[in-house]
């Protein structure tokens, strides 16, 4: 390099400064291609902390157009009993899931909240499933999940790892295959119960099978796998809703997708379809049964998080969310002894909304339906609801209501569902019921944004 006449630096020759660029080039190349793979699954992360958030470490991933968003989800409950020791060590896992929309590339989040120990997943793969209700793969869609290049990674307890982006077509409205297998023991399995929907597992190394035959062995949770993300055209964003077994579809028949949020999406997606002014949004599930807005299960992690405990990793840390949907507040009625405090669970729901406003996102909440003839039903927990659903209706609780407790109440006992929509225990609906409840949401309420934190 030479030096001016004062002694400063005078600008490098051309050939040293072709040189000097080509080695900035080949550093920014490198650092991109470095990514961390694991995170922890309790609270919220950064969209950058997770691994495949922007689905560029994995070659097959197409530079492709679209957004990121939520297909399927759900939320971790607790560790399965019986899987303590060992795990599922020696098993492949096959879990079917229902999609909300569809797109040209997927990643799958896995979660190891409960283990106790690190969980080992060799092999794991993704496919669309040949039909409803079967563990075989449509021909040509099966695809091996890699993790930063890998075909194997190792999830600490207590943490999850999201999948590098992978080519599948997505359809809509219909169901995928996510396979793991773990060939160690891990401890307990983290779960989702009550999925309302079938999978599948068998012994031994089978997760790039398409025949389904390996898989004799039925499960009616969802295991290690919380979530679905699809890189898509056919939709704008992410309605979340955060709810209790009446979200979670407590008394919907199996297999059949009739939670209501199941019936939202397919309104929402005939409704841009037939060309009327709505939101082009997915929809997500995250109901947990037996869920409520303050009190955590027991246990470390605690099984059944509160609303406010998970919402960061439930809600704000799924890709491209716009709208939130809260249905939560009658557990906190059923599961207090004595008589809950409507103040204490009104405050808790507007902890939520203002969490969702920082991030500038419009929470839709939902009035809580009624309950009499439940055997958790007293007079004074009748009373409960209704100044809960009275601050709901004033609208000093939520950017928007639904009003589900009118829609499915009976108009002759207001304390008591319909019966035509109550599945039998006067708590949970029937399919009719959910689908109801879907029909009463007024599909303009998703428009807007809510307030952004100054």
């Amino acid at each position: 390099m030479t030096r001016s006449r004062d002694g400063g630096a005078m600008t490098p020759p051309a050939k040293y400064r072709a040189l000097l660029a080509a080695v900035v080039a080949a550093i920014v190349a490198v650092s991109t291609a470095i990514f961390v793979g694991v995170s922890s699954d309790e609270g919220t992360k950064g969209r950058g902390g997770l691994t495949g958030r922007g689905g560029q470490n994995n070659p097959a991933a197409p530079a492709s157009t679209g957004t990121w968003v939520g297909s399927w989800a759900t939320s971790p409950v607790r560790g399965e009993p019986g899987t303590e020791i060992r795990g599922l060590a020696g098993r492949s896992v096959r879990n079917v899931v229902h999609t909300s929309v569809g797109g040209s590339s997927a990643r799958v989040t896995l979660s190891n909240l409960y283990g106790q120990s690190p969980l080992t997943i060799s092999h794991a793969s993704i496919a669309v499933a040949a039909g409803p209700g079967t563990p075989a793969a449509l021909a040509g869609t099966m695809r091996q999940l890699t993790f930063t290049g890998r075909p194997s990674v190792v999830i600490p307890a207590g943490s999850q790892v999201v999948s590098d982006a992978v080519r599948l077509t997505v359809p809509h409205d219909g169901d995928v295959l996510i396979t793991t297998y773990s060939p160690t023991p891990s401890g307990p399995v983290t779960q989702h119960p009550h999925a309302r929907q079938i999978s599948y597992a068998a012994v031994g190394e089978h997760t790039r099978d398409t025949t389904g035959t390996p898989y004799t062995e039925r499960s009616t949770s969802w295991r290690y796998v919380t979530a679905l993300d699809v890189l898509s055209k056919e939709s704008d964003g992410t309605i979340v809703v955060l709810g209790d077994s009446l979200t979670d579809g407590i008394g919907a028949a199996t297999g059949r997708n009739t939670r209501w949020p199941d019936v939202l999406s397919d309104r929402l997606h005939a409704a841009v379809a037939a060309g009327r002014d709505v939101p082009r949004y997915s929809v997500v599930n995250e109901g947990i049964s037996g869920n409520r807005v303050l009190g955590d299960g027991l246990g470390r992690p605690p099984e059944n998080p509160s609303g406010l405990n998970r919402f960061g990793r439930d809600v704000l840390d799924r890709p491209g969310v716009k709208v939130v949907v809260v249905v939560l507040g009658i557990n906190d009625i059923l599961r207090t002894p004595g008589t809950a405090d409507p103040a204490s669970v009104v405050g808790g729901l507007r902890s939520l909304v203002d969490r969702a406003h920082a991030r500038g996102l419009k929470v839709v909440g939902a009035t809580l339906m009624p309950f009499g003839g439940h055997r958790g039903y007293t007079d004074a927990r009748e009373q409960v609801r209704r100044q809960i659903n009275a601050e709901i209706r004033a609208g000093r609780v939520f950017d928007a209501v639904v009003d589900f407790d009118r829609a499915v109440r009976d108009p002759y006992d207001p304390r008591r569902l319909r019966r035509e929509y109550d599945c039998g225990d006067h708590l949970h609906l029937s399919d009719r019921g959910y689908a109801r409840m879907a029909e009463s949401f007024d599909l303009d309420l998703l428009k807007g944004g809510g307030s952004a934190a100054l």
